[in-house]
């Protein structure tokens, strides 16, 4: 029996939502069609995302920059009509846009380098004045459309993780080089204008990026970096750069070890100092297709993780809000391991039924005794009239994690029958349901009601049992289960 005890009428600590503050998206141009939108303005409402990150904004398929040639002579012409659509449609819904400035528009790029299926181009600009004027040229547009106060309140963050030659063919002098001329842009329109990065995969080049940045004297408004729990081996490897570290260490992805998120958060976290912190991507593998993204394992994690990480960063965002990804290009099964918290159809994950349970959570979390060396943790946070209780049962791969009972005692609470919520692989687990109907490719309109209903938790009526000075509360928890409960006071 695994036990722990909690005083609500503790005074507790502030609890902000600070995973709540931006979420993951495919490219931008997605942000042009319907079931995108329906998808993102759901987890808007549900899940109370702010702010909505992606790759591409200047990529060709937006059309943001083109060079004509006419009489034998070049210009360049810009076209911000898809963006402004887009950003038209985040502020209509109530959110915002974290800007992500990349990747590099044909007409200004170096080279012929592309990434993703939708073919990229992530070389350096050939003339880093052309790029700071299109930058400049973006933000004075984004200002007189949308106004100053608005767009301050916004993050321009600069290229996706330069640190990999994936996504960056140039060196870190030359994404130095790309940032500096990126802020001295967006500053030329206005000093307030929010600016940072070195949006990096690993926790990567912190230190590197804020001495630069000191150095030359370039502004820096904000820390952005990436982690998964799989960058494990690779993280604790660090004087290895480079693409041979993912060659070397390859074989031990999936050997983390618990917890390991906070390990690497808190590091970042120092690095940053006195900055904010915001890791613009994680989740709980970094590997497109992996199934555990479908599962309760992921779910569990989740709620680890955002348990661990509070008071360490400003934002963590999930990586991503939907399967509807175009990065190896579409996957069309319904459950094919994709990064999202729904699938293509908006079918809710067990992951997103955890964000349903933690956007419900009040705003002061309490102190929990009990529970040491078990892998079942839990979050107690109060709002102005009840208690909500968040008990997560997680190991890391090949660790073992078993069915355990739980007791809870609550100090001061009455005997009451209260619900208890779950999710576990017999609850909010729609990829059983989607397998137990034949896998099949294409759902009927009948079939995806049915996978709906089947991502629902479970939902268990529990007695609040009288104890001495309050009341307990006694329930089992699976392998990577997930349970909620609220409880009036």
């Amino acid at each position: 029996m695994i036990a722990f005890s909690v005083d609500p009428s503790s005074t507790g600590s502030p609890f902000p939502h600070y995973w709540e503050q931006c979420v993951g998206s495919c490219h931008a141009v997605m942000g042009l069609r319907s079931d995108w939108r329906e998808q993102l303005e759901k987890s808007h409402r549900e899940l109370g995302f702010q702010y909505v990150r992606f790759h591409g904004l200047l990529d060709d398929d937006m059309s943001v920059c083109v060079r004509d040639y006419h009489d034998g002579q070049s210009t360049l012409r810009y076209n911000f009509f898809n963006i402004d659509s887009v950003f038209d449609f985040l502020l209509k819904i109530g959110m915002k846009p974290f800007i992500e400035l990349g990747f590099m528009p044909s007409a200004l790029a170096s080279g012929t380098q592309t990434c993703f299926h939708y073919k990229a181009n992530v070389t350096p600009p050939a003339d880093y004045g052309e790029w700071e004027a299109l930058i400049k040229a973006l933000t004075q547009h984004l200002v007189e459309r949308y106004g100053l106060d608005e767009v301050r309140s916004w993050f321009f963050e600069v290229w996706n993780e330069p640190n990999l030659s994936y996504f960056w063919a140039g060196t870190q002098e030359e994404y130095f080089k790309l940032y500096a001329h990126a802020v001295r842009a967006i500053k030329s329109v206005n000093s307030q204008l929010r600016v940072g990065g070195p949006a990096t995969s690993v926790n990567s080049w912190i230190p590197e990026t804020l001495e630069f940045c000191r150095s030359t004297g370039t502004p820096i408004d904000f820390v952005s970096t990436h982690h998964y729990p799989t960058d494990d081996p690779l993280w604790r490897h660090s004087d290895i750069s480079g693409e041979e570290v993912y060659k070397q260490f390859a074989h031990e992805f999936g050997k983390y070890e618990r917890g390991v998120l906070r390990r690497m958060t808190a590091k970042a976290k120092a690095q940053a100092g006195e900055l904010p912190l915001y890791y613009t991507e994680w989740n709980t593998s970094a590997w497109l297709t992996d199934r555990i993204h479908d599962e309760a394992y992921s779910a569990a994690l989740v709620a680890k993780t955002i348990a661990d990480n509070d008071g360490l960063v400003e934002g963590y965002s999930f990586w991503t809000f939907s399967d509807l990804f175009e990065e190896g290009g579409q996957y069309g099964a319904p459950f094919h391991g994709g990064f999202g918290l729904q699938n293509i159809y908006g079918i809710p994950k067990p992951t997103y039924r955890v964000y349903e349970m933690l956007h419900a959570l009040g705003d002061r979390r309490l102190s929990v005794s009990g529970g040491a060396e078990s892998t079942v943790e839990l979050l107690a946070v109060r709002d102005g009239s009840s208690l909500t209780l968040i008990a997560h049962n997680h190991n890391s791969p090949e660790r073992e994690v078993v069915m355990e009972d739980v007791i809870v005692t609550l100090k001061g609470v009455s005997p009451q029958s209260v619900s208890l919520h779950r999710v576990d692989d017999a609850h909010a687990n729609p990829k059983q349901a989607w397998i137990d109907l034949g896998s099949p490719m294409y759902p009927t309109s009948a079939q995806l009601a049915q996978l709906e209903q089947a991502s629902r938790p479970g939902i268990q009526e529990v007695h609040l049992e009288a104890a001495e000075g309050g009341s307990t509360l006694k329930f089992s928890l699976p392998p990577h289960g997930v349970a909620s409960v609220t409880i009036p006071l």
